[in-house]
């Protein structure tokens, strides 16, 4: 799929609009996640703007692409991507965690809100997808399954069980997606539990494996374009991207992996995106 510059540029201030609704709804919360929300917002959105096949008004189609949230405390990134192609109002998303509210801090499946599974157990929400690309796969349906775990994830042994069988049953209906951001909730990944050589494990579980530049648009939907069109293997995509991206007191820290901005914080951090939107729709 091409995409002109113009496409490429409206994307981009879209993704960076969706991260003024994530931060709002952790801020009015005051709680959630918002440095894995912020670094894995380009991936969901694209998927769903540009890739799956999805009906926001028939949520039960039975030949829908189905997206799994494996890292669910990123909740508020699915839950605005929702509302931004039609399941979930806006409004509602300013009542994340809160009392009464359907959109907790973790997802809880709602089919109508298009949220496929509840997830949070890290390492769950992977391995539900190997069950429902093997349940494709059974009922000859033409469908894709997509995964996105969190790198500090992949610590889980249950993640690399799954990945056998995925490419035991040889899933190539199954594309798995890594925010491979560097940073975990304790701090580095490769001081906790070092995952390097990513790419070669991987390989060695018998997937193909394609890496991205997950802060690159074009980068992206080239990715899930060649993970699309795969054959008797499942396919991992190694994102690479940046921990609260887009706020710059966030990046490259764990400090926001569960923390909430304050009101100066949440303030100096929309004022920050506010700005790279204009300098974006200043050249379009």
């Amino acid at each position: 799929m091409e995409i002109s510059q113009t496409e490429e540029k409206e994307l981009s201030v879209d993704i960076l609009e969706i991260k003024k609704e994530i931060l709002k709804m952790i801020w009015l919360a005051q709680s959630g996640h918002p440095g894995g929300s912020l670094s894995c917002i380009s991936l969901i959105y694209i998927l769903y703007k540009n890739i799956m096949n999805i009906d926001s008004n028939n949520p039960n189609w039975e030949d829908r692409d189905i997206f799994i949230l494996s890292k669910g405390h990123a909740a508020p990134a699915l839950y605005a991507v929702l509302s931004k192609v039609g399941f979930i109002k806006k409004e509602d998303l300013f009542t994340l965690r809160k009392f009464g509210s359907k959109l907790q801090g973790h997802p809880t499946k709602n089919l109508k809100l298009g949220i496929e599974i509840s997830t949070g157990s890290l390492g769950m929400g992977f391995s539900t997808s190997i069950g429902c690309a093997l349940a494709a796969k059974l009922d000859n349906k033409d469908k894709k399954i997509f995964a996105l775990l969190g790198d500090g994830e992949l610590n889980e042994g249950v993640i690399w069980e799954a990945a056998m069988a995925a490419s035991h049953y040889k899933l190539d209906n199954l594309i798995a997606v890594i925010d491979r951001n560097g940073i975990q909730s304790d701090g580095s990944t490769e001081e906790i539990m070092a995952l390097e050589p990513l790419a070669d494990k991987w390989k060695a579980f018998g997937w193909h494996v394609i890496e991205i530049d997950g802060s690159n648009i074009k980068d992206i939907i080239n990715g899930f374009e060649k993970a699309c069109n795969t054959f008797r293997k499942p396919t991992v995509i190694i994102s690479y991207l940046i921990k609260g991206s887009d706020v710059s007191f966030m990046e490259h820290t764990k400090k926001y992996h569960g923390k909430p901005p304050n009101k100066e914080e949440y303030e100096i951090a929309i004022t920050e995106i506010d700005k790279q939107i204009k300098r974006i729709q200043g050249d379009l």
